[in-house]
């Protein structure tokens, strides 16, 4: 009984503790690794995946952990078609902050890419209960989803195999 109110005195300043660090905004861009990522994005845009990985991977040396970055880096695999390295840095991203609504979004993409598209329902589900379905990130998962994983055709020339003439 004589304990009860220092324990209700330190539940209380660990509660406000693990608030605060959760609540705390995220950390600005080093002004180089910044640099790195608008060149990144430019190499995106211009279609340019390998060269905008390369940006990426770059300012992530420069600000490890960074979670801009991994989403940025994240993105660029996808479009190179790169699913599992994608989603190993989208759930890296949701390991840092679980609540990240872009991280939540493109892993979902990812698993849609990848034709895990129960696994994407899981994550739109967790979208819409932390932000409606109006959102954004919510939109492009469903309308994702609703798309389904690229089929991929193979033509007879691509499997038909090149006569090789020897003497």
């Amino acid at each position: 009984m004589r304990f009860t109110p220092a324990a209700l005195a330190l539940s209380l300043l660990a509660t406000v503790t693990a608030s605060v660090s959760q609540s705390a905004p995220p950390s600005p861009l080093d002004p180089r690794a910044a640099l790195l990522v608008a060149e990144g994005r430019k190499a995106l845009a211009a279609g340019d995946a390998n060269g905008a990985i390369d940006a990426y991977e770059a300012a992530f040396a420069l600000q490890p952990g960074h979670i801009a970055i991994l989403l940025n880096l994240a993105e660029a695999t996808r479009k190179q078609g790169m699913q599992g390295k994608a989603l190993r840095y989208y759930r890296e991203a949701l390991e840092r902050e679980p609540d990240n609504l872009y991280a939540i979004a493109g892993e979902g993409q990812a698993l849609v890419e990848k034709g895990a598209t129960e696994r994407a329902r899981r994550n739109l589900a967790r979208l819409e209960q932390l932000c409606g379905k109006s959102c954004a990130p919510a939109r492009d998962l469903a309308a994702a989803i609703q798309q389904g994983p690229a089929r991929q055709v193979v033509t007879a020339e691509a499997v038909t195999p090149k006569p090789v003439v020897s003497n």
